[in-house]
């Protein structure tokens, strides 16, 4: 058997508590792959969206929707060792990508390097955009999980004065037709941190020219905080993540001070 089979086979049956079927219920329970969609995957290097991808891959193999997938990595500056480590990756899994690259390293490196954090990811969603659309995919999707979900939905709470969080799917406002799914949306990490060390895979963690060498966006940086926070919060409460996730589909509107959508906002006195 092949590696890229045996890691394969890892996701459907070792991994598939874990991995497959909380893969397989965001897909379905969010609406997120529908016929004939077309779709980018986009690969960062990281195992976040390679999981997505073999994921993905799967779900084509042997899901009963028909829909095409094209794997992606857009290559942002990449020094040569990780841009060959990602397509020595690309090969272990048997991952068909294909690479485009720009300019964004460069374009960012006279900034605060935390200033060009947040420009480089809008970048960077703005060329994956562009990308897609020239495709003619209808749909972006991006390795996000359930840890991203809930460490997003408190830092807008500690640091955003408001309560929202990274949503499974949304329309793009600036490109028309084209729509952000996360797949991986259920899927804990410390189960892809486990799936990637039982098959012994190296990826990329960031491959940033600031943070090569810095930890910005480590020790410093306020997700690393919330990280943290919630890793202690499980400690008294086991099951504090699975609360904090649950609560967001369970937003009790009759005990909140106000609430906003669309950028209009109520009042609990409006029906006072």
């Amino acid at each position: 058997m092949e590696k890229y089979q045996e890691i394969e086979r890892s996701i459907i049956k070792k991994f598939r508590k874990d991995i497959w079927s909380k893969f397989v219920k965001a897909v379905s329970d969010y609406e997120l792959i529908k016929e004939n969609d077309k779709i980018m995957v986009c690969i960062s290097g990281g195992k976040d969206s390679f999981l997505l991808a073999k994921c993905i891959q799967e779900l084509k193999r042997h899901g009963k929707v028909n829909f095409e997938a094209y794997y992606v990595v857009m290559d942002p500056g990449y020094n040569a060792k990780n841009r060959q480590l990602i397509l020595a990756n690309a090969k272990i899994l048997n991952i068909p990508i294909e690479i485009f690259s720009s300019n964004i390293f460069a374009s960012v490196e006279d900034f605060d390097p935390k200033v060009a954090c947040y420009l480089c990811a809008r970048m960077r969603r703005g060329y994956l955009y562009n990308k897609a659309q020239e495709m003619g995919c209808n749909k972006i999707a991006l390795g996000h999980h359930f840890n991203d979900v809930i460490e997003t939905t408190l830092l807008s709470m500690f640091y955003g004065s408001e309560v929202k969080t990274m949503l499974p799917k949304l329309h793009s406002d600036n490109y028309a037709g084209l729509e952000l799914i996360r797949p991986l949306y259920l899927v804990k990490e410390d189960a892809i941190i486990a799936w990637q060390k039982y098959n012994e895979l190296t990826f990329l963690n960031c491959a940033c020219r600031f943070t090569l060498n810095s930890d910005i966006n480590k020790e410093d940086s306020k997700r690393k905080e919330i990280k943290e926070l919630i890793k202690t919060l499980k400690k008294i409460n086991p099951h504090i993540d699975n609360n904090i996730f649950t609560s967001l589909n369970n937003i009790n509107l009759n005990c909140v001070l106000g609430c906003k959508k669309d950028g209009v906002y109520k009042s609990f006195l409006d029906d006072y």
